[in-house]
């Protein structure tokens, strides 16, 4: 399984990004999708989560300015970023569950740098 993200750059505060990610390869039941991120020096830290039936869940500090969507047919996330700001500079990565019969799997994508300039 090869997850493919994009769509990061350079921005200035209280411009908008959105990222996509794609799945491909052989999936049996993804159980959830998600963007985590990881500013210099900070941990990896949730961003949003969407399931498989669209429930979805969001860091408070992104609450009411960033989206999570899905399209199952495509196996692709989206995370659509609105007013940003200069704290919102990160690495992204995008996360995939499989839910296996015997537990779950975790896909990493490679990661899109985000950059908001104040």
């Amino acid at each position: 399984v090869q997850l493919q993200a994009s769509g990061g750059g350079l921005v200035q505060a209280g411009g908008s990004l959105r990222l996509s990610c794609a799945a491909s390869g052989s999936i049996s039941n993804i159980a959830s999708m998600g963007w985590y991120r990881q500013a210099p020096g900070n941990q990896r830290e949730l961003v949003a989560r969407i399931t498989q039936i669209g429930t979805t869940g969001y860091a408070d500090s992104v609450k009411g300015r960033f989206t999570i969507s899905r399209d199952n047919a495509k196996s692709t996330v989206y995370l659509q970023m609105n007013s940003l700001k200069p704290e919102d500079t990160a690495v992204y990565y995008c996360n995939l569950l499989e839910s296996l019969s015997h537990g779950t799997r975790v896909y990493w994508g490679q990661g899109t740098l985000v950059t908001v300039s104040s």
